[in-house]
């Protein structure tokens, strides 16, 4: 029995909006998606400072639940509009969307498991492929074109290193707690903050062995990040020459992969009509 041509057709319609970034509802999809992700951690921090909860909990928890209903229907239309749902169930993107979805529902049944919300940022990935940053990647020989040529690339380390600074910092929080002063997540990201970048005020600090040890991988992590934007300078200034590079967002219904050529009709991977 063949499928129904308006259901094979609404699936298609849904699959671009969702999966690609070219067309305008794609573009505009994503940018609703990152201004709720965003939203949303803004608000799992705001919530663990005390006095703020005790102030506007209700509203909190409303604003939070909301969110994570919309993130759900998200996903669940991510698996229905792919031919081959395993293959975005288990992909990166996949288990990190899964991953940010889940802890509210969590929290109904472990006590501050909602704090995990905070792997949400993980999907801030996803503005990488919004802005297409190999579109932009070009270098020269002097310093300041070399800089205006990498600054997408730093854009992108940054927010990495935010990124990893909040689920650190949620993490500390989660095991330190009041006690060794990390009282809230914008506290505890804060500490991160000065622990990865070497600076260390001494101000908080962990107290137990578990929060030790995380705090000796960040400090070792620490140097390795030091070094990076430096070897994206040197990188870009060692160029003699850019490459062209012309990809697209386009998303193969059928294996989910991107980063299509510009007027492709055949997926790379599988060979599906696009």
């Amino acid at each position: 029995m063949k499928n129904d041509p308006k259901i094979e057709t609404w699936k298609e319609k849904w699959h671009e909006i969702i999966y690609e970034a070219d067309s305008k509802a794609g573009k505009t999809f994503d940018l609703i998606l990152i201004v709720a992700i965003i939203f949303s951690i803004i608000l799992v921090m705001l919530e663990s400072v005390e006095e703020l909860d005790a102030k506007y909990h209700n509203f909190f928890n409303i604003a939070e639940w909301v969110i994570t209903i919309l993130f759900s229907i998200e996903y669940v239309l991510r698996i229905v509009t792919v031919k081959k749902p395993k293959q975005y169930i288990f992909s990166f993107y996949g288990i990190i969307d899964f991953l940010s979805t889940i802890p509210k529902y969590l929290s109904l049944f472990i006590g501050g498991a909602h704090a995990l919300v905070a792997l949400r940022a993980l999907r801030l990935l996803r503005i990488f492929r919004i802005l297409k940053l190999v579109r932009f990647v070009g270098a020269t020989n002097t310093l300041g074109k070399a800089l205006k040529a990498s600054r997408f690339k730093i854009l992108v380390f940054i927010s990495a290193v935010m990124i990893i600074c909040v689920i650190i910092g949620t993490m500390m929080y989660l095991i330190e707690g009041d006690p060794s002063g990390f009282t809230s997540i914008p506290r505890s990201i804060y500490w991160a903050i000065v622990t990865l970048t070497t600076v260390g005020y001494g101000d908080i600090a962990p107290q137990t062995a578990i929060g030790q040890l995380l705090a000796s991988l960040v400090m070792i992590l620490g140097y390795g990040i030091i070094a990076i934007p430096t070897g994206i300078v040197s990188v870009e200034m060692a160029k003699d020459k850019a490459p062209n590079i012309h990809l697209n967002t386009l998303s193969c219904q059928n294996c989910s992969a991107d980063n299509h050529n510009d007027g492709a009709e055949f997926c790379y991977k599988c060979g599906e009509e696009l």
